[in-house]
């Protein structure tokens, strides 16, 4: 069995405690092509938290503008479009559309105070052709 593939996305730090980012990666697929994938992160503290930004109800983004996915209180994820909260560390709606449902997991670590994604084979910016 090969080792899970690891992808520093951004330093610990540039996440400030208690805010959410998003990045637009781009993963290999099943048939070696690229697709783009745009994921959020959490970071609380030391914990870091990753998910799919797509919401469960109708797959549209969270953020209703650039990296702004946090509830106006600021302790849970929210939708943009129909105002889905979520739970940040499980992901689990709440309250919403969508209650019940749970935004897709992405698995990360903290490395030498990178943030990583781990186990998803991602495109590195060398493979990409020059434009």
């Amino acid at each position: 069995m090969q080792p899970d593939a690891i992808y520093a996305i951004c330093g610990i730090n540039d996440i400030p405690s208690r805010r959410a980012m998003g990045f637009h990666l781009m993963v290999v697929d099943d048939k070696g092509g690229h697709r783009p994938w745009s994921i959020v992160v959490v970071r609380w503290g030391k914990q870091v938290f990753g998910y799919a930004n797509k919401c469960p109800h109708n797959s549209v983004n969270l953020d209703w503008n650039w990296n702004e996915f946090l509830d106006p209180y600021g302790i849970r994820l929210m939708c943009g479009k129909h105002g889905s909260t979520f739970e940040l560390a499980t992901g689990r709606c709440v309250e919403g559309p969508c209650k019940g449902g749970a935004l897709t997991p992405i698995a990360l670590t903290v490395l030498d105070g990178d943030i990583c994604v781990v186990g998803m084979p991602l495109v590195e910016d060398d493979a990409l052709p020059n434009e």
